[in-house]
């Protein structure tokens, strides 16, 4: 089968390689959908402490169930399925308390396991007796299922940093998550929801989540714009969805008294340090959170929201590549060009 492996930092091939073979408690997917992530790239261009190359990588994933294991009878050939990425343990403290994303042991597709930039992909046992393994629905197609994912995320951050009904949402960050985060805070009855980023051309793309207000902070000044909206209050939930310390310091000062920050992207590891003013927290009274991942039953919720249609996961899919196109599909995601582009096909 054909695959993109990254062989090395930096050196990314596609090439053929066997086709993985299907064990009595695994399943086989034909690969439909596989969504290029921020950090894909991050992996393309610095390697990651769990990845031994090397490896298939690509971790938003669908595809149609070609073989399944005599052990496995929940499912059968031809199902249209949709892949979670992150494999909880299932025996750990805080698996058995139901924060699977806190797992001590989490294993990832793309990480220690083959992912989905190639024709077939094998989905582990374990990924199967965890719930990592979704049906969809007729009316979810692959694209929209494999960036199930990030919605995913998106959910358990504002599992613990829930908007409530008439609050004011700053999101900053005008990526795929940044639109996703604020698809759901208006779908949870935020009364307004301001998206900032840097780049016009992100907040043009960005359009699709109808975000009541869009600050480019390249024309204007977001923490005076958003005092502007707020009648000086600032914001009750500020959510920075992007990997910027800068970011994360204005986010502290929009925040309105008793209101929340959530710290969704994280930092580089060789700079992650931010001037932080406790005395906003003192007396604001203000909650700072971060999260990152997600836990199976957020991507099965996820499915369920796209095909409900509460959340537009469609208008997301910019791009479509082959898999011998995917440095092409890299750079588009890199410069910006796409929200997110999916990988598929043989050219």
């Amino acid at each position: 089968m054909k695959a993109a492996v990254l062989e090395e930092v930096g050196k990314l091939v596609v090439k053929d390689i066997a086709k993985p073979k299907c064990g009595d408690d695994e399943v086989l997917i034909k690969v439909e959908a596989c969504a290029i992530c921020g950090t894909d790239i991050k992996i393309y261009h610095h390697g990651h402490r769990l990845i031994k190359l090397p490896r298939v990588t690509g971790h938003e994933v669908s595809g149609t169930v070609v073989e399944a294991g005599k052990d496995v009878p929940m499912f059968k050939t031809d199902d249209r399925v949709a892949v979670a990425a992150v494999i909880p343990c299932g025996t750990c403290q805080y698996c058995l308390r139901g924060i699977q994303s806190m797992c001590d042991d989490l294993k990832a597709i793309g990480y220690h396991y083959d992912g989905g930039f190639a024709e077939y992909m094998l989905v582990p046992s374990l990924s199967i007796k965890n719930g990592c393994v979704n049906i969809l629905p007729p009316n979810v197609s692959f694209g929209e299922a494999a960036i199930a994912e990030p919605l995913a995320c998106t959910i358990n951050g504002q599992e613990l940093s829930p908007p409530n009904l008439g609050d004011v949402v700053v999101i900053i960050g005008a990526g795929p998550v940044g639109c996703f985060h604020v698809q759901l805070a208006k779908a949870k009855g935020a009364r307004c929801v301001i998206l900032i980023d840097v780049s016009i051309e992100r907040l043009n793309m960005s359009k699709v989540a109808k975000p009541d207000i869009s600050i480019d902070t390249s024309k204007e000044n977001a923490l005076e714009r958003v005092m502007l909206e707020t009648h000086g209050k600032g914001a009750e939930l500020v959510i920075v969805a992007c990997s910027s310390g800068k970011a994360q310091e204005d986010g502290l000062q929009m925040v309105a008294k008793r209101g929340c920050v959530n710290f969704f992207g994280g930092l580089p590891k060789d700079n992650p340090y931010i001037k932080f003013d406790s005395n906003l927290l003192h007396y604001r009274e203000v909650h700072v959170v971060g999260t990152h991942g997600s836990a199976p039953r957020h991507n099965k919720l996820a499915i369920d929201l796209i095909a409900k249609g509460i959340i537009n996961a469609r208008d997301l899919l910019t791009h479509k590549v082959t898999i011998d196109e995917i440095l092409k599909g890299i750079e588009l995601t890199e410069k910006g060009k796409g929200l997110k582009v999916i990988v598929g096909g043989r050219s």
